[in-house]
């Protein structure tokens, strides 16, 4: 068995594991930190929505030996905003300036025809309306609080209420750090973008239920015994799936880091970058998410419950007992009993007797007179 393995059974049994929950205020504070530079980020340099958000157009040249760079800068002289420009397989260009209309649209084609040195009426336009780009918008977002309410519904039903306001946190968590990513890196919202955030929405979801499943299964009669804290059982379903989670998130990261570095960046394929980019980063949001705010969260709200907290007393009164025992069993016996000159004292381990050669308790061996 490989040494990974091998760890994740040693956690799965229990025979280590790490504090998550004990840690849970650090986990707390460093999700604060990243969620509230990602909404100056979001704040300060907003988001750079695409064509299909606020409107805009979209102009194909022809074949042409016109660089990506040098159509870039001939779009943003004539229209005086920054355009998106992808070279196509065929030798094309695709340039795509937000917030123009139909009467801008003609004029920058005409200036776009002159820089090309090509006849006007090659170069294809495509206008969407800024009312076309507010319906996606309003869609999108739609479709985003409708999942969230389902989640919210479901997660109530299969578990409970405290795991469904968990479930929502972390996943709200996600959306947030993602967002503010993508205005920090100025990246392009696209379609594509949504469709990757309800992507990674989902498998955050999913890696969160995978714990919780397993903490319903472990916390069941709770209440009847003395040894466990609810603290404590949710750890242990961290642990049992830590390997488990990590697994499945490098293996889903792989292929999208293919797509974001090497055909985004490397290859310069830009359309990759929409959706590679928020899988990226939701992906390992959402794993993050999944081990280190939402199940210390549950924890959080099931400890402020008046029979988790009888439970609590009992479980570190009797584990103080236990220590008090434990003190008292590591402690050298001695008896107070005064033996004969013959007899000697065995100082071992707890509940020792005296040894003697051959009497009991410093009497003879003969009988009473």
């Amino acid at each position: 068995m490989s040494k990974l393995g091998n760890l994740g059974a040693r956690l799965h049994r229990g025979e280590i594991s790490y504090d998550f929950i004990g840690h849970r205020k650090l986990w707390y504070g460093i999700s604060i930190l990243i969620t509230i530079t990602a909404i100056l980020g979001l704040a300060v340099r907003g988001l750079n929505m695409g064509i299909d958000f606020q409107g805009g157009a979209v102009f194909t040249t022809p074949k042409t030996s016109v660089s990506v760079s040098q159509a870039e800068d001939y779009a943003k002289q004539t229209s005086g905003h920054d355009a998106v420009v992808q070279k196509l397989g065929n030798g094309t260009l695709r340039i795509q300036i937000a917030g123009m209309d139909t009467k801008q649209s003609d004029q920058i084609k005409t200036d776009l025809a002159k820089d090309f040195k090509v006849d006007p009426e090659k170069i294809a336009a495509d206008l969407v309306g800024p009312s076309w780009g507010d319906q996606i918008a309003n869609k999108a977002w739609q479709g985003l609080a409708i999942f969230m309410v389902l989640v919210v519904i479901y997660l109530a039903i299969a578990f409970e209420w405290r795991m469904a306001i968990a479930a929502l946190v972390a996943l709200i968590h996600d959306i947030t750090i993602t967002v503010g990513i993508y205005a920090l890196v100025g990246f392009e919202v696209t379609p594509g973008t949504v469709i990757g955030l309800l992507t990674i929405l989902g498998y955050s979801l999913y890696d969160t239920v995978v714990v919780f499943d397993s903490l319903k299964e472990q916390t069941k009669d709770i209440t009847k015994q003395n040894r466990w804290t609810y603290s404590d059982i949710a750890n242990r379903s961290i642990n049992g799936t830590l390997v488990r989670s990590i697994n499945t998130t490098v293996v889903a990261l792989l292929p999208v880091a293919g797509l974001l570095f090497i055909g985004g960046g490397f290859l310069g394929a830009g359309t990759l970058n929409d959706i590679s980019l928020s899988l990226f980063v939701g992906l390992a949001a959402g794993a993050y998410s999944s081990i280190f705010i939402a199940t210390p969260l549950v924890a959080d709200l099931k400890e402020r419950e008046p029979a988790m907290q009888a439970l609590r007393k009992r479980v570190l009164a009797k584990r103080a007992q236990g220590s008090v025992e434990e003190e008292t069993a590591d402690a050298p016996f001695v008896s107070d009993d005064e033996p004969d000159d013959d007899t000697a004292h065995a100082v071992v381990g707890p509940r020792t007797q005296p040894a003697s050669r051959g009497r009991g308790r410093g009497r003879p061996s003969g009988k009473r007179r």
